[in-house]
């Protein structure tokens, strides 16, 4: 049987005005970009990667 993936819900709750340009690239990859803004991401090494680099901006919820 396979087995069912890991999910995490990634909320933005600060800006990625005046940090650099690659946070703020980061955030879009994600596919965040406004305060406020929520999303559901598959629980992979590459996302989490992501995720390091910005965890200062989002807060994470693993669902």
């Amino acid at each position: 049987m396979s087995e069912a993936k890991k999910t995490l819900r990634l909320t933005q709750v600060k800006s990625s005005i005046g940090r650099k340009a690659d946070q703020g690239r980061t955030l879009r990859a994600l596919g965040l970009g406004r305060i406020g803004k929520t999303v559901d991401q598959v629980d992979n090494e590459s996302v989490r990667g992501m995720i390091f680099k910005v965890k200062h901006l989002i807060t994470v919820e693993e669902i």
